[in-house]
């Protein structure tokens, strides 16, 4: 929510969970479908931080391998979306909300640049 408001604050308009790819089914936290820019924000536990993922004595089997699935898994939607022409920014829940919506605004810009530059 807090990255959201900030990219809000700085102009910028975004779809929410919005799906970019269908089959196999995967959903960006913050999309902008014109430029192709896709924001994931992984949380620590569940993406497998490096600086605070914990890994459970409980069912470690079980969640060791759910974890190492979603980390394959984000690489694979990363793979799928930059062989169509999407750029993919991934950040850590951690983050700070400011920095992350810096990267965000500097590749929105870049991106409208580079088009622009292009269609000249």
């Amino acid at each position: 929510m807090m990255v959201r408001r900030e990219l809000h604050r700085n102009g910028l308009r975004y779809r929410v969970s919005h799906p970019i790819l269908k089959a196999p089914r995967r959903v960006a936290d913050i999309a902008f479908p014109r430029l192709k820019i896709a924001v994931f924000i992984d949380g620590c536990f569940w993406h497998g931080c490096p600086d605070h993922a914990t890994w459970p004595k409980q069912n470690a089997e079980f969640w060791r391998s759910k974890i190492e699935t979603n980390r394959a898994r984000d690489a694979d939607t990363n793979a799928r979306l930059h062989a169509i022409g999407w750029e993919v920014i991934r950040v850590w829940a951690h983050e700070s909300p400011v920095e992350v919506a810096r990267r965000i605004l500097d590749l929105v810009s870049d991106t409208k640049l580079r088009r622009s530059d292009s269609a000249a």
